[in-house]
């Protein structure tokens, strides 16, 4: 049965304790670097500034936020450091935990809405069916968050089911092993090693398909999930590019050349580049939240997010993580011979908004299914 409930508009990117937050994550960056983690007290943060219970239907003590106000908010933090930005964007594992029964809504959020969720999808590992139960075994990479979790999802594959979607089984983070394999040039902090589950026995009702039909009927959870998905990553780039430049515009504004030549706020070049950068960031940033409003609009009024707007959505996505790799490099190499230190924050922003572009969510691939869908193609599996 779906359900309907009203809608709670917040915005939790504002006030002092979020900026307080904000200060205290950029001055720790190194530390969740070297750790490739981001730290329980910061996850403990992020509970209480509502990032966990953003997206949680109101019925289950959650606050129902916009797209919009969610995806500002993991730009804000994905500037501070954006492998914070990436764990914080899986308060996003709401919007597709609700494919799950209501009856186990009930359940998971039995002691409150602030679910602290990691999820590991590919590959789906074949499951067999004990006592009406998936007997879950496997391991699985990329599990972005998972060191702070409370509760992690996997891919299965259950015979003769071709929805052509993955189906998840949630299990409680005591019963997954956590292999620490992430050891990356970028996103270091994230924590996205791989998780490991040995003959677990789930309910079928602990599982659900990732992009199915939700058991509550809200605008909200109308928007694609897929395609939000997809954005929540896509805006820490936003966030880390728009680091970079800031970070360029403070060394022009204070830095002499050792050689004697002008400032860096003096050359031409670095004039030109700067407003460059500048207008490929914020024509992205447009794109990116212009479609995000207009879908947001069509299921406000009742509408449905058509297979154009939807394709819409996940280029605009695509488009500003690889326009956000190339700010960075930009940037990067106006920093000159400083920025190739390994803890500079300019090579910080380069690899990390790298690391986001290669993410098969925005690839430089999901072009071309762009393009299918726009020439009558035909979308795929998961796109769009």
């Amino acid at each position: 049965m779906l359900i309907q409930t009203p809608e709670c508009k917040a915005d939790l990117a504002k006030g002092p304790a979020f900026d307080a937050l904000i200060e205290d994550i950029s001055s720790r960056a190194l530390e969740f670097r070297e750790n490739r983690r981001i730290t329980k007290d910061i996850i403990e943060k992020f509970q209480e500034i509502g990032v966990y219970r953003a997206l949680v239907a109101r019925q289950f003590g959650g606050m129902e936020v916009s797209p919009m106000s969610f995806l500002e908010l993991i730009e804000r933090i994905g500037w501070a450091d954006a492998s914070a930005g990436w764990v914080a964007s899986f308060g996003v594992s709401a919007t597709y935990l609700v494919a799950l029964p209501l009856e186990t809504l009930k359940k998971l959020y039995a002691n409150g809405p602030d679910i602290v969720f990691a999820g590991a999808i590919f590959p789906a590992q074949p499951v067999q069916v004990k006592n009406d139960h998936f007997v879950v075994k496997g391991r699985w990479p990329f599990a972005s968050g998972c060191t702070g979790a409370s509760f992690i999802g996997v891919g299965i594959a259950v015979a003769d089911e071709k929805c052509g979607l993955p189906r998840t089984a949630v299990l409680p983070a005591t019963d997954v092993t956590i292999d620490e394999t992430w050891n990356t040039i970028g996103l270091s902090g994230t924590g996205s090693h791989d998780v490991v589950v040995s003959d677990v026995e789930v309910a079928p009702e602990w599982t659900f398909i990732r992009g199915g039909a939700p058991s509550l009927d809200l605008p909200l959870y109308r928007y694609p999930s897929l395609c939000f998905a997809a954005q929540v990553l896509s805006v820490v780039g936003l966030g880390c590019a728009q680091r970079a430049i800031d970070e360029v515009v403070k060394m022009a504004a204070g830095r002499k050349s050792i050689t004697g030549a002008p400032t860096m706020a003096d050359r031409a070049q670095v004039q030109a580049a700067v407003g460059e950068v500048s207008a490929q960031l914020s024509a992205a940033r447009a794109a990116f939240y212009g479609v995000t409003a207009e879908a947001w609009d069509v299921l406000s009024d009742g509408g449905t997010v058509t297979e154009d707007l939807a394709n819409r959505i996940r280029l605009a996505a695509t488009h500003a993580a690889q326009t956000c790799a190339e700010v960075a490099r930009t940037c990067f190499a106006l920093g000159g011979i400083a920025a190739v230190h390994k803890d500079h924050i300019l090579a910080r922003c380069l690899q990390d908004c790298v690391v986001v572009a290669q993410h098969a969510f925005m690839g430089r691939g999901n072009y071309e299914a762009a393009g299918r869908v726009m020439l009558g193609r035909g979308g795929r599996p998961g796109y769009p």
